[in-house]
This record gives structure tokens, sequence and C-alpha cells, in this order.
């Protein structure tokens, strides 16, 4: 848990964290080939995807190998493509594409997003549910540490109980800015 008066700087450090801004003292690694995950507020780049596709996207080298099947297939394959084919189809089994579409419906509706909108665009959500869809693309991607800025913002109680439980469980490192003290005395064992 990260605690602080407004402007105090925990959002930047977040930021260092991430790599988004460079640091201007001091020195931090990761280990080696790490994933971080950080909550973006980029849903305006995602207006006309539906919110499966979206929260597939997480996993950035898995949506581009189904995105490249699906190119292959509106087309008459040569024998290359059909070889190019096989390469994508071992890469997505690889990389969980056959339970992809069920993970991310879970996610969506463990947020708080009825299964019947879940093929919807995100144009047609407010904030809220933005916001919403693109914790699920964050955690989707099973990072091995995770940035959140505000997490609960817009999340109703009950949506915020799932991400509770969610990041308890969670196999990664959790960093948390807040000022919900009852979510981050829920799901932190230290504070900064």
């Amino acid at each position: 848990g990260l605690i602080g008066a407004n402007g105090c700087g925990k959002s930047t450090l977040l930021k260092i964290l991430s790599g988004e801004v460079d640091q201007t003292t001091g020195e931090f690694s990761y280990p080696k080939n790490s994933k971080i995950g950080v909550l973006y507020q980029d849903y305006y780049l995602f207006e006309e995807d539906n919110l499966i596709d979206i929260v597939i996207m997480g996993r950035k080298e898995l949506w581009e190998a189904m995105a490249e099947k699906e190119k292959l297939l509106s087309k008459e394959m040569s024998d290359k493509d059909i070889e190019k084919f096989s390469e994508l189809e071992e890469k997505i089994v690889h990389l969980g594409g056959y339970e992809a579409e069920n993970e991310a419906e879970e996610l969506l509706t463990g947020l708080g997003i009825e299964q019947s909108k879940q093929t919807q665009n995100l144009s047609t959500f407010s904030g809220g549910y933005k916001m919403r869809v693109m914790l699920a693309k964050l955690l989707f991607n099973h990072p091995d540490l995770l940035l959140l800025d505000e997490p609960t913002n817009y999340l109703d109680i009950n949506t915020i109980a799932w991400l509770s439980q969610y990041l308890k469980s969670f196999a990664g490192s959790v960093m948390v800015c807040s000022h919900d003290r009852q979510f981050l005395n829920e799901i932190s064992d230290s504070m900064i």
C-alpha cells in the first residue's frame, strides 16, 4: 500500500517504477523478463472494440497471433500461408488462446459487467465501466508486478470486494496507491 497526502508524489513514484518517467536520483532494477502491469486510463483508444477483445488485447503476443490467424483465414492460402497458419495455431495454443475468451469473461463478470453486455463496444459504457474493462485487460496479462493508482475509483462495493479477493490471491507483487483505507487494509501486508 502506498499512502500520502495529495501532491506528495505517489502517482509519480508509480510512473517511475513503470518506466514511464525517469527518476532524478537513485536506482532501481527488476528481475530480467518480469512483466509490469500498470493501470492506464487510455480507454479512449478502444472505443470501437468489444469488451472481450479489449481484455484479450491485454496479452499482446496472443492478440497479435489471433489477429494474424484471422487475416490468413480471410484469404485463399498458399502453401507458405498454411505453414504460417500452423505456426500461429501452435503459438495460440501455447499462449492460452483457447481459454482466453472464458478467462476474459470471468474477469469482466467479476468486475461487475454482465455477460450479456460483454460483446458490446466500449463506447456504449460510462467512464466507470470503461475503467473496469481496462482493469480486466491489465489483469488478463498476468503481470509479475501490478502498479495500481486508485483502482477502486468508480467501483461499487461488490466489485471492490471482488478486486480485493483477486489481489489477495494474486501470485505476483502489487503496489497500490489509494485513499481507500479499508481496501488498503484488506489487501496490503505493508504500507509506505
